[in-house]
Order: structure tokens, then sequence, then C-alpha cells
């Protein structure tokens, strides 16, 4: 992991360090030396965290799982990016290529409202539990399973229900807005089940039930500068948000 001694890096880090929600919180200079071009970004940070215990300091502490892309657990702003600098790319995904022998690398949380630090990079994202919960369940019948060809999907909406779907809930388009909104992530998560057959029962109810418990746990609006879906890891589109507009306004307008 390592790699050749002689293409190694030595970096200047400034990470955000807060002990818990109430902390005021801080910047704080690292430098890392051996810092391989082939290790990830979080390979990077727990290269760092090793050598933070090996000099009794207090390890920094982030949000990690799966680190194949998938879990959207691995939330850091780097340089002022959701995710760093590499389109389409999770933290964990990003590699140490992207940067310079000698680069200085800000390291942040997402910041929003609604997300409240936990302690240094990690943050409670529980609010979009919250919102996935108000959407309620799919009313279609759970009794014996049916052919997989009964139901009678057309191609351009399977794919843009997959592409929708492909939204991991990491929480990027929140922390890239300047409105703090969650209106990518809400409208991904409506779009998924209303391009289908089996979610149309409740689309519109679902999507004011999702919308209201967004605006009550104090995400911001859209404005359409479009820096979500520029930082989006999984290229989400902005056509959610005006589907799940029209199904909002639909609904208000037949009073579901």
């Amino acid at each position: 992991m390592s790699g050749n001694s002689a293409h190694n890096m030595s970096l200047k880090l400034k990470i955000w360090r807060q002990k818990n929600s109430k902390d005021e919180g801080k910047m704080v200079d690292y430098t890392l030396d051996g810092v391989s071009p082939d290790m990830s970004f979080l390979e990077m940070m727990d290269t760092l965290n090793t050598k933070l215990v090996k000099e009794q300091g207090d390890s920094i502490a982030f949000d990690h799982d799966c680190r194949e892309g998938i879990c959207g657990m691995c939330s850091m702003m780097i340089n002022g990016q959701a995710h760093g600098p590499e389109a389409l790319t999770t933290t964990c995904q990003l590699h140490m290529r992207k940067f310079k022998n000698g680069d200085t690398i800000v390291i942040e949380p997402w910041r929003a409202k609604a997300f409240p630090v936990v302690k240094d990079l990690m943050v409670n994202r529980g609010a979009f539990d919250e919102i996935m919960a108000a959407g309620g369940y799919v009313n279609v019948n759970t009794g014996n399973a049916v052919d997989a060809n009964a139901i009678l999907i057309g191609q351009e909406n399977a794919e843009l229900a997959m592409d929708a779907a492909a939204c991991i809930g990491c929480g990027a388009c929140v922390a890239s807005c300047k409105n703090a909104s969650a209106m990518l992530f809400v409208s991904a998560k409506i779009s998924q089940l209303a391009l289908l057959p089996q979610g149309q029962v409740e689309a519109e109810s679902r999507a004011i039930a999702m919308v209201e418990k967004m605006d009550e746990l104090g995400f911001g609006n859209c404005t359409n500068e479009a820096e979500c879906e520029a930082q989006c890891p999984k290229g989400i589109k902005l056509e959610n948000i005006a589907r799940m507009n029209r199904a909002v306004t639909k609904g208000l307008f037949s009073g579901r």
C-alpha cells in the first residue's frame, strides 16, 4: 500500500476537530509524510490516525463502512468540495494521486443545520431516515409472488427509476448547496417509486409527506444552481426535482 517511497508525498492537512455537537470546534494543522499516490483518501486518514495514536493523540473520527462507494457514509468536504475533486466519486474511492507532494488539503464535515456534528468529521444524518420514514409504505398486494413480467414497465421509466435508485443518501447534495437543500435526495427517493406502477398509488401523498418532513427538519429550498447535481457521486439528475414538484403540486390540487 505504501508504494515506491521515491514517489510518496508529504502533505499538510487542515482538519476540523470538534469534540461533540456543543463544542465550537476548530481547524487543526497536521503534517503527514510517506503518503502513497495509490492510497485511497480514507487509507491516508487511517495512516494519520495511526500516527496520532502512536503519539498519544486523539484519533480523528470520520464515518466509513463499505469503502466501495456504495454505503454513502464517507462524508467529507475536501478543499471545499463534497467528496473531493474527482467527479462521480465518493471519498472512499478517491485516491491520493489526485494530489501533489506538498499540497495543503482542507478537510471538513458536512455543514448543515439538519446534519449536526457528532465528532470531528462525523455528522448525524438521521434526518434522511426520518424523511424516508415519512414516505410510508408501497400499497401493493404482497401475497403470492407474481411472474417477473406480469407488470409491464416501459424501458425508459425502468431506467429512470434505476438511475434515481442509485442515490446512496450520502448528503453531498445538502453539503454542496448554499441553502442546505435536500431536494435532490428527496426527489430521487420519490422518483424511484413514482416512476414504477407499484409506487403510483400513493405517489402524490408520498411526495407531500416527504417534502413536509424535509421542511420540518430544517433543510433549505432549491434555487436551481445545480451544485447538488455537480457534486453528487452517483450523478443524480435535477430532473428528479422537477418530477417531485409536479407530484406535490398535483397532490395539493387533488387534496391528497
